[in-house]
């Protein structure tokens, strides 16, 4: 059994690594693969604050120029930063499970993937592509039928509550009410629970989202073990 858990770079890299959040992951998902061998976890890590970071600053660099007028950011470029971020991000965590984790990391989701051990971690692609797209993809090449999005958003609203104090928290929302939300279109660094592509891609899958906060553990164990959690539910 396949489980593919999207774990969002503002979880593993705010600033920096997070050396508290990062021991108490590992050591609940060490006890949730122990109880059963045939368990087996996709890992797929976002960029975080290193991928903000410098994308802001390849974006300052532009606007700064004294040649001429301020130049706009390619937004290639800018998915280029992000997705090196990932894979720094993502080398941390297979380091952490080298021992359940025996393959590399995986760079292209299309492409031949060995699954050796109970731990396969993934990292961003190529632009136009943010990782919760590779998570989706990686769940239709190994049959998974749901994506945990475990990030710094404990469920979906109907509207941006920073900007909007009547927006309400949903536990379930449909595909189609979803994407009249965040759109159809990627843009690098694009705060979104689930980004506009890759929601398209489980829709279209039959995929089921699960939205949750990260930094829960016993929550994120819940979803494991499908018990009764707090999150959204995409689908």
């Amino acid at each position: 059994m396949v489980t593919v858990l999207s774990l969002g770079g503002s979880i593993v890299a705010p600033d920096a690594p997070d050396t508290v959040f990062l021991p108490a992951f590992e050591t609940m998902v060490r006890q949730w693969l122990a109880e059963d061998k045939e368990r087996k976890l996709i890992l797929v890590i976002g960029g975080g604050g290193p991928a903000r970071v410098y994308q802001n600053a390849y974006r300052a660099v532009l606007a700064a120029r004294k040649d001429g007028a301020a130049t706009q950011a390619d937004n290639s470029q800018a998915d280029w930063i992000g997705i090196t971020a990932t894979r720094l991000n993502a080398q941390l965590v297979k380091a952490i499970f080298s021992d359940l984790c025996q393959d590399d990391v995986v760079y292209d989701p299309t492409a031949p993937i060995g699954f050796t051990g109970q731990i396969l971690v993934a990292a961003g692609w190529k632009p136009g592509f943010s990782t919760d797209n590779d998570a989706v993809v990686l769940a239709q090449r190994f049959g998974a039928k749901t994506v945990v999005n475990l990030s710094n958003i404990e469920k979906v609203y109907t509207d941006d509550p920073k900007t909007n104090p009547d927006a309400k928290p949903l536990d379930t929302i449909s595909w189609e009410d979803f994407r009249k939300m965040v759109g159809d279109e990627w843009t690098p660094g694009k705060n979104t629970p689930f980004d506009p592509i890759a929601s398209k891609g489980a829709q279209q899958e039959g995929i089921t989202v699960i939205c949750a906060g990260g930094r829960d553990i016993e929550n994120t164990r819940a979803i494991l073990e499908g018990k009764p959690f707090k999150g959204t539910k995409i689908g």
